[in-house]
């Protein structure tokens, strides 16, 4: 174990990129998947037709291909990404076509009836999502976009494939160096410690869906009485 003291700050650097690379493709998933997830659920057919045809092309296409293909391709359209920025592209693109789905599902589970009372008490649409389908539809969104969640957190390990230092490189960089200096393989004990910080992360975000399913079950009986 004496190689992880020796080789902390190494370490450290690419767990931090790993949560910076995890944060940053987190926010803009989520953000594009509640804009979209929303628009899905309108009327316009073309709007409608657009997203869903988004939805089914990146949903197709195998995460490792679709971070390949953003950090090759995007030069050959005049775009010169940063291994970070592809990475972020291509999982972005994959986990907001199934998150968009996601949130478009769990608004549409909300009973019909209460659309209906909210454009009868005249409310604007903004209003009827934010205040009347929104809260409602939580429950059904929650515990599948958290899946969606974890997923991506462990895609972020993809970035070693095209040289992001994230924690999955960090540990192979630091393998390829000590079986150099010292001839004996860290494999066992690198991959080992990678295991447990993506369970620990993942963990967390398994805990705090569960936690917050909890308090909507809570909120919605006592909305009940």
């Amino acid at each position: 174990m004496s190689f992880f003291i020796e080789n902390w700050g190494f370490i450290s650097k690419g767990l931090l990129m790993t949560i910076e690379l995890a944060l940053v493709i987190l926010l803009f998933t989520t953000v594009i998947s509640v804009i979209l997830g929303v628009l899905a659920t309108l009327p316009n057919k073309l709007l409608r037709g657009v997203i869903h045809a988004y939805v089914e092309l990146f949903r197709s296409i195998p995460l490792i291909v679709n971070v390949f293909f953003i950090f090759f391709g995007a030069p050959m359209f005049g775009l010169d990404l940063t291994p970070f920025a592809a990475v972020t592209t291509g999982l972005t693109l994959w986990g907001s076509a199934n998150g968009i789905e996601i949130v478009r599902g769990g608004l549409e589970s909300v009973a019909r009836h209460q659309w209906k009372s909210a454009w009868a008490l005249g409310l604007k649409p903004w209003q009827i999502y934010l205040y009347v389908i929104g809260p409602q539809s939580l429950k059904a969104i929650l515990p599948a976009y958290t899946g969606l969640l974890t997923l991506l957190v462990q895609a972020t390990s993809l970035g070693a494939l095209v040289g992001v230092t994230e924690f999955l490189k960090t540990g192979q960089t630091i393998i390829e160096r000590t079986t150099m200096m010292t001839g004996a393989s860290p494999a066992f004990e690198v991959y080992g410690i990678v295991l447990l910080v993506y369970f620990v992360i993942c963990s967390a975000l398994s805990w705090l869906s569960r936690y917050l399913e909890r308090r909507l079950n809570r909120s919605s009986i006592r909305s009940a009485h």
